[in-house]
């Protein structure tokens, strides 16, 4: 049976092929103009929420590693090894840590070197009157040997992934602190000590010239 004109017209030619992609094309720059800035929004949100969760999350370490008490700052200080360790793994988060370190209240640094690597004879109580005056004296607890060594693994991470914080460091008189610790502490920081010591000195002159110097004078003490 073969088909009629009409049908077979129909069948030729159902529609106009050229037409759909003149009009598909005419849509295409708009369409991809809306899918790149949905694209950009969704990025921008990300940046954002993933900024709170790294601020929070030093936020909240840096307040425990501030404590009185040893076992908190332990506990600030673990929190911070983990988030370096996530941190590490990912340029994004490298980068927006790196960000967070410009700001004052967030910079991890200092506060290992005023509250866990310092000398514990600077809270030595010289009598009772602070404690039994008017305004009593703040009494810190001592850091303990591992809580010291946390400390020195947080500061080396600091160093590696931003390398500026080798001047923040250095402006803490780092090197002496650390050889300092070096030779009053126990076997159990040692390694730490080296590790912190060797990512501090890394592409920082300034550390290099102290530690360059501190040599020189052990070796050449008068007899």
């Amino acid at each position: 049976m073969q088909p009629s004109a009409d049908t077979a017209m129909h069948l030729k030619k159902p529609l106009s092929s050229s037409g759909l992609k003149d009009s598909s094309r005419e849509a295409d720059p708009q369409a991809q103009a809306s899918a790149t800035a949905v694209e950009e929004l969704v990025n921008s949100l990300n940046k954002q929420r993933l900024y709170r969760e790294v601020t929070l999350a030093i936020r909240t370490s840096i307040r425990d590693a501030r404590a009185e008490f040893s076992f908190l700052r332990f506990r600030g200080l673990r929190s911070l090894l983990n988030f370096l360790r996530s941190v590490s793994q990912y340029d994004s988060k490298i980068n927006l840590f790196c960000q967070t370190q410009s700001i004052p209240e967030l910079q991890v640094v200092p506060v290992l070197f005023r509250h866990s690597l310092k000398d514990s004879e600077d809270d030595k109580v010289e009598s009772l009157n602070h404690i039994l005056g008017v305004e009593p004296m703040k009494i810190t607890g001592p850091s303990t040997g591992a809580e010291v060594a946390l400390a020195l693994r947080v500061l080396e991470g600091c160093c590696l992934l931003h390398s500026e914080r080798t001047l923040l460091a250095h402006q803490h008189k780092a090197i002496e602190i650390l050889l300092h610790i070096l030779s009053t502490r126990g076997a159990s920081e040692l390694g730490s000590c080296l590790d912190a010591l060797i990512s501090i000195m890394l592409d920082s002159s300034s550390n290099q010239m102290v530690k360059m110097w501190g040599v020189l004078a052990a070796t050449h003490r008068p007899c």
